[in-house]
């Protein structure tokens, strides 16, 4: 079976999102959520159809008065009563891929709540009920094919469509939120190969500081052409996130003059200032956009860099629009834009 997983800005059939109702996520400020997931519906819904996933009929009933509100063109959004445990469905989502023919498969990975927290078990159900919705065919990936299910999350891979890939060392390789015991680099590098089609896989070494998944490649480092990667950089020594990605970039030039990898182009984003809730550093990021059909949506923080960072989006992404979308609020639930967005891809003709 050969199949290859599109980057983020090959065409799209579909964005799927599930409306938020886990008050836990944001807690004490669940309220401007759902205000924050109508806007960015509204943005998407004017660029390709965002498939909805609902709690129960109590959701979908506020799910569409905050569409109504938000004036978001209903004929290119679907809701659909399925029920998870977080929203959060770049993880709990599967990846979708391309097979030989250039039809669409669902890779569903398992999913266990970034090895942390114990209610996962709707989240779990979310590939088979996208796979009921759509039509598309679903597969499982097992280690060595008939072990257990490789459990893996869609915010911790990243790739340019032409087999290259971003991870980082501290999601995988650490002894920290461990996600398929007894797995080693090349295990996971051939697990890349099989299912996504990479040739070459880039190991970052950490995350952002605030990362509640321990160390999901989007918050810090992003493909934005096949041959361009951004990476997220705080100039500030005296910043938690300055020396980790210092290193990241490091690993990213000589990465690019690799001549099994590059030549790539490495783009520096900024950070926002640190953004705290209630003592607790949150992650927020710049490199957490979304790249939809023709528009990218970035989040912003309320901060001079918001306009640095949409203009560099902007320069590398001259046939996107760039949308900021505030994420202040949003960040309080520890992910922000392609945190809580999956793509479907659409069938290659």
């Amino acid at each position: 079976m050969t199949l290859r997983m599109p980057a983020e800005w090959e065409p799209h059939r579909a964005t799927w999102i599930a409306w938020p109702h886990h008050e836990p996520d944001w807690p004490g400020k669940l309220g401007p959520i759902p205000w924050v997931y109508a806007e960015i519906a509204r943005v998407l819904s004017d660029h390709e159809p965002v498939e909805i996933l609902c709690q129960n009929a109590d959701v979908v009933e506020s799910a569409r008065t905050a569409l109504e509100a938000h004036a978001v063109k209903r004929k290119n959004v679907s809701l659909h009563r399925v029920p998870t445990d977080r929203v959060w469905l770049r993880d709990s989502a599967p990846t979708g891929v391309h097979d030989a023919d250039g039809e669409v498969v669902l890779v569903n990975w398992a999913f266990n709540a970034w090895a942390k927290y114990p209610n996962w078990q709707q989240d779990a159900e979310v590939g088979a009920a996208m796979a009921r919705l759509t039509r598309l065919r679903r597969e499982e990936p097992r280690v060595a094919g008939e072990g257990p299910r490789i459990v893996l999350e869609g915010g911790g891979i990243e790739v340019n469509g032409d087999g290259l890939m971003l991870v980082t060392e501290e999601w995988l390789l650490s002894d920290v939120q461990v996600r398929n015991p007894g797995l080693t680099r090349d295990d996971y590098e051939q697990i890349f190969s099989e299912w996504l089609g990479i040739r070459r896989t880039i190991w970052l070494g950490e995350g952002c500081v605030g990362d509640d998944t321990h160390g999901h490649v989007d918050d810090v480092a992003r493909f934005v052409s096949r041959d361009t990667v951004v990476v997220a950089v705080e100039d500030d020594p005296g910043d938690e996130n300055h020396a980790r990605s210092i290193d990241n970039l490091h690993r990213l030039q000589l990465a690019s003059r690799d001549s099994g990898t590059g030549p790539l182009k490495v783009v520096t984003l900024p950070f926002p200032r640190p953004v705290v809730m209630n003592g607790e550093r949150l992650p927020a990021s710049y490199a957490n956009f979304y790249i939809a059909n023709g528009v990218v949506l970035m989040p912003t923080f309320n901060d001079p860099n918001d306009r640095v960072a949409l203009n560099t989006l902007a320069e590398l992404m001259p046939s996107h629009r760039v949308v900021g979308i505030h994420a202040v609020d949003l960040v309080w639930g520890l992910g922000t834009i392609h945190c809580l967005t999956q793509q479907e891809p659409q069938r290659v003709p």
